[in-house]
């Protein structure tokens, strides 16, 4: 057991004081922060080009008034079409918009003509759309004398509003959106740390068997010790990621929430947090992130993150220790991976998929059968767990976790020590297979 202590204490050591941890670890908040203000910025920003159009409105539908976007500016002509055209070849305009005639009678379709040489953009094309189907909207109620507050009393506003009957906690309509979007998250990112951090380990039982350091290490520890010092090792520099991730992220977004002017003062959290006030309320009294927040705050974390934990280390310790083996399997050529790493990389792609399913039934039956198999439930159940699943459950998920994590280290285990003392010759299944049996 010291021999393992001291492995992992090697390869901790050298990953956390790596300068790639270091960067990693301290500027992926602050990039993911700046990711999503960039991908905010240029989401709502459109055309910016300042554009000039020409509206023939021949039967006035839209009484001369019509506005869209900040960068269009729309002019109403009189003259004819045929006098536009020969303006826009002398003028610098985008072009002629022209509307035509409009019956009395109720129609589904109505067409819009673009005279020009150059095309719309599809933000301009929707935003002109819009206001004039409000316009011919409004020209059609006049026409057929119909009264725009007894069409609009027709509207009615239907939403369910959840109250529990035996759980003794607060719930709203939020709360399922917000744990199943948390869940969804949670779910992608212990995807890419398990998958990582299994990669790493490949890659440092690869490197060390091609290198021949290893023939220098088995003579001082077994085999076993040695894959499991490695996989122990990196799982606590992934913990600490984890750990420093959870600390920072929560800083940062502060910062940024400041920086930026979003609302997180000490009223709004008052407000956020109190459970009576109804979410028609907040909606009109607060921002949104106040809301989500408030959700996020109710939710169950004693549970939710040991389980979390929990699933992040049988997820790892079980892919981890299978990624080794692969390792030691590969010979002088790096590619061999390729192939033999495939049979692991799919049950955890297809977790991943399954888990975009969860985000929307969490209680379905594939997802819940899903969240209780050993090779899918590290990456399934936590996506799941924000949205309460059933005791039982998780209890069989547990279980049938720890199981599998000491049967694939057993598995593992047995390949890799064969295979890490094996040279010249290129392993396959058949002979991966005969390792797992082979007495020596």
């Amino acid at each position: 057991m010291n021999k393992i202590w001291l492995i992992t204490k090697r390869e901790y050591v050298t990953r956390v004081k790596n300068k790639t941890f270091l960067l990693t670890t301290f500027l992926a908040p602050i990039g993911f922060l700046l990711f999503f203000l960039a991908l905010g910025f240029v989401m709502s920003r459109g055309s910016d080009d300042l554009k000039t159009i020409y509206v023939l409105d021949e039967q006035n539908l839209l009484n001369e008034e019509l506005s869209g976007r900040d960068n269009l500016e729309f002019k109403f002509s009189k003259e004819s079409l045929d006098e536009l055209k020969a303006d826009y070849a002398e003028e610098e305009f985008a072009g002629i918009l022209q509307l035509q005639g409009i019956e009395r009678n109720d129609i589904e379709k109505y067409d819009i003509i673009w005279h020009s040489d150059d095309q719309l953009a599809l933000d301009e094309s929707q935003s002109i759309e819009r206001v004039v189907r409000r316009k011919v909207r409004d020209y059609k109620l006049k026409a057929l004398e119909i009264d725009e507050s007894k069409l609009e009393s027709l509207d009615t506003r239907i939403k369910i509003v959840p109250k529990t009957i035996l759980a003794d906690k607060e719930v709203s309509s939020m709360t399922g959106v917000v744990g199943s979007i948390l869940g969804g998250v949670v779910g992608y990112v212990l995807f890419f740390i398990i998958l990582i951090y299994g990669m790493q380990v490949m890659r440092s039982v690869m490197e060390e068997k091609i290198n021949r350091i290893v023939e220098v290490l088995i003579s001082s520890v077994t085999p076993f010790q040695l894959m499991m010092g490695k996989v122990i090792g990196v799982g606590l520099v992934g913990l600490t990621q984890i750990g420093l991730w959870t600390i920072l992220f929560p800083i940062i977004f502060g910062i940024g929430s400041t920086f930026f002017g979003i609302d997180s003062s000490p009223d709004m959290m008052d407000m956020a947090n109190n459970p009576d006030i109804p979410d028609e309320v907040m909606a009109e009294g607060m921002d949104k992130i106040a809301i989500i927040l408030r959700e996020i705050g109710n939710m169950n974390w004693w549970m939710i993150l040991p389980l979390l934990i929990f699933y992040f280390l049988g997820g790892y310790f079980a892919y981890a220790a299978l990624f080794a083996a692969v390792g030691s399997a590969v010979g002088e050529d790096i590619n061999e991976a390729q192939s033999l790493t495939l049979p692991i990389m799919l049950p955890l792609m297809f977790a991943v998929y399954i888990g975009v399913s969860a985000i929307n039934a969490p209680d379905g039956d594939i997802v819940v059968w899903a969240s209780i198999i050993p090779l899918l439930s590290s990456i399934v159940m936590p996506v799941r767990l924000p949205s309460d699943p059933a005791a039982w459950q998780i209890i069989l998920s547990v279980v049938l976790l720890i199981g599998f994590v000491f049967f694939f280290t057993w598995l593992a285990g047995r390949i890799y020590r064969v295979g890490i003392l094996m040279y010249g010759k290129k392993a396959s299944f058949k002979e991966l297979w005969k390792w797992i049996f082979y007495k020596g």
